[in-house]
């Protein structure tokens, strides 16, 4: 019996696991680190204790600052949440040396099936299917590559303590694979503390599929049907839908079997995920064991109408599983988005910044308080307004999810949902999740693990930032005009000129109030009449030619973060004379994010190639590489590995070419 519970994490999930627990009665307390000082689960938990610096390997994944946080408390229990020390065996036996109950697996399963490579090979002697692979204890470069031309192209280099996409890469030909392997093994290190790598032949435009198992200490195992994770980029997970649109009730009972025999082969105890890689042929192969609750555990809640949590949580007070086989039903259509600070339309650059507007509907926050069979729509954040998001963790800062009576129907529903929420101050990916559960490829269920990457690398439309119409630009100038009070700009009737920037584009747009409150407004000889209805903390209301209309606009270091029609975008009021300085300078490589540097590959004195990687930068356990925007010298590096940036922050100068033409015959 336990009750008090510390969760040992942070965002959305700790906002996720408080919430249960207290429904069910236990007391809680959170954990944050110095970036998270005012984190909404401080304020939603009991009590709250200081665990560290920023970085998690100063805070969220130090052992000792956690257990001395439930001796502090008087806490009794520990949820680990998901990421972080969720899958470490020995995390997950201190708790218990210490005395604590260790909401989880025994440390003996996590270990077992948290080295990759030893789990898979449980998995062959058990007779699962599996890719091809290699899991020697060898690491030497050499045998990973002579393994590699063994097994042939295309192949995955995994991290045998990886999860979530981190430490893998993708590997089409020879001449990738030492980059691959280098990259893998120090982001792994990074990540996990472990470098140890495997090698598995890639299952080709593949299905990932993956089962909810259960167990309890009384000799009970079920599972909760499936989850669809095929639409991924990078191998991170971006939609996930319960119940997969391509599995048959013959399919789902071999796999629910096979994932059940897993689970009891280690001694499972609790929540775990064993998920599969299906290809074309609808055939199964096992990829590995999640040893905690998933991030995209909703949507199994949502069409069982169990509590995961709450089974979490009586499992490990001792109590059998609340259901048996026999009892779960499948109902309806679930859909998860992940709603991410990042910038789809860059690459998938991590951001940062503050949030500036994020109010989810009260309906769907009050579907957040009793996980289950919803009709309607559920959001878990771990953000509000006023949040600083910040290169320490993990881009995702949301999740949108929805149930309906079928797909098509839960499809809807997610748009009209990523429509009503938008998350202004910082880029997001909400406008592409939109789009992509609208694609044709989505909704006939045609998504592959790797087809998103190839549209990146294709420049597909799905992937292009979008443009503000007309009317978008319009409203834009009357919220500016606006911003200054209640009353026009100048208090006046006088007509004014605004320069408007969004993107690269410049506007000119003229705006004529008159004394009864309406405005002309004038972009490019077309004039359109309109008047403002109200303008309040944040919410813009409007009328256009009859028709009343509303929209988010809110003003933060002179620019305009404007939400319309599912759309968010940035407008910024520049000078008709603007400063030729801010214009793009090759010459001055720039980090594109804050993050930590950790590697630099050239020195003052080198030539560089356009295109050539200049500097790494490490940020939300993303690497992104600075490259070369044109050919030229390097003048000067300002700095070195391990050296925390901020976001535009001069890393290195170079002579370009257009500078130095003299310099052609050296580049070439």
């Amino acid at each position: 019996m336990f009750s008090k519970i510390l969760i040992a994490n942070r965002g959305e999930i700790a906002c996720r696991v408080i919430r249960t627990a207290r429904n069910l009665g236990y007391r809680t307390v959170a954990v944050f680190s110095d970036a998270d000082r005012d984190a909404p689960h401080l304020a939603m938990a009991d009590e709250a204790v200081h665990i560290g610096g920023s970085p998690a390997a100063e805070s969220y994944l130090r052992i000792d600052a956690i257990l001395g946080a439930a001796r502090k408390t008087g806490a009794d229990a520990v949820h680990p949440g998901y990421g972080f020390l969720s899958e470490n065996a020995a995390f997950a036996q201190a708790c218990v040396d210490a005395g604590l109950v260790f909401i989880g697996p025994p440390a003996s399963a996590i270990t077992a099936m948290g080295d990759k490579a030893l789990a898979k090979r449980r998995m062959l002697d058990a007779s699962v299917p599996c890719a091809p692979g290699y899991l020697g204890s060898d690491q030497s470069d050499a045998t990973l590559v002579a393994e590699a031309e063994k097994l042939g192209f295309p192949l995955l280099v995994k991290a045998v303590a990886g999860g979530g996409g981190r430490g893998m890469r993708l590997v089409r030909q020879l001449s990738e694979l030492q980059q691959g392997i280098e990259g893998a093994r120090r982001e792994a290190l990074s990540a996990f503390g472990d470098g140890t790598l495997m090698l598995e032949r890639l299952i080709d435009n593949g299905r990932h599929i993956e089962i909810q198992v259960f167990a309890d200490a009384h000799g009970n195992a079920v599972y909760l049907g499936e989850r669809d994770c095929t639409a991924q980029r990078r191998r991170q997970k971006v939609i996930e839908e319960a119940p997969s649109p391509v599995v048959t009730p013959a399919m789902r009972e071999t796999m629910g079997k096979d994932a059940v025999a897993a689970a009891l082969a280690v001694g499972y105890r609790g929540a775990g995920t064993v998920e599969f890689i299906v290809d074309d042929q609808l055939r199964h192969y096992f990829l590995e064991m999640n040893t905690r609750l998933q991030v995209e555990h909703p949507v199994t809640e949502m069409i069982t109408g169990y509590d995961l949590v709450e089974w979490q949580l009586r499992v490990a007070a001792g109590e059998p599983l609340p259901a048996r086989q026999a009892d779960i039903t499948l109902t309806g259509h679930a859909i998860e988005a992940r709603l991410y600070a990042e910038d789809p339309y860059t690459g998938f650059t991590p951001q940062t910044g503050t949030v500036l507007w994020w109010q989810p509907a009260s309906a769907m926050h009050a579907a957040v308080s009793s996980p289950g069979v919803g009709h309607g729509v559920r959001v878990d954040d771990g953000i509000v307004q006023g949040s600083v998001v910040s290169p320490f963790y993990d881009p995702m800062v949301a999740k949108i999810i929805v149930h309906g009576r079928d797909r098509d129907d839960a499809i809807r529903r997610l748009r009209a949902a990523l429509a009503n929420t938008p998350l202004l101050g910082l880029r997001n990916n909400g406008r592409f999740l939109s789009d992509l559960v609208d694609h044709p490829a989505f909704r006939k269920a045609e998504m592959t693990t790797t087809l998103i990457d190839q549209w990146l690398e294709q420049g597909q439309a799905l992937l292009q930032a979008p443009v503000p119409t007309d009317d978008v630009w319009r409203v834009a100038a009357m919220a500016v005009a606006m911003r200054q009070g209640s009353s026009w700009r100048a208090n006046s009737v006088a007509a004014f000129d605004l320069r408007l920037q969004c993107g690269e584009v410049v506007r000119g747009i003229r705006v004529q109030p008159d004394r009864q409150g309406g405005v002309a407004v004038s972009l490019d000889g077309a004039t359109v009449q309109a008047s403002v209805l109200g303008f309040s903390q944040g919410r813009l209301r409007y009328d256009v030619d009859g028709v009343v209309r509303s929209a988010i606009a809110v003003f933060a270091d002179a620019q305009l973060h404007l939400a319309l029609d599912g759309n968010s975008f940035q407008f910024t009021e520049v000078s008709a004379f603007p400063d030729a300085d801010a214009l793009k300078d090759a010459s001055k490589a720039r980090s594109p994010v804050a993050g930590k540097v950790t590697q630099v590959l050239v020195v003052s004195g080198a030539d560089v190639q356009v295109g050539q990687q200049l500097v790494c930068v490490e940020a939300m356990k993303m690497e992104m590489w600075l490259c070369a925007e044109a050919a030229g010298v390097v003048l000067a590096v300002h700095a070195k590995a391990g050296d925390q940036v901020e976001s535009g922050a001069l890393l290195v100068e170079l002579e370009t070419l257009r500078d130095r033409p003299s310099a052609l015959s050296s580049i070439d």
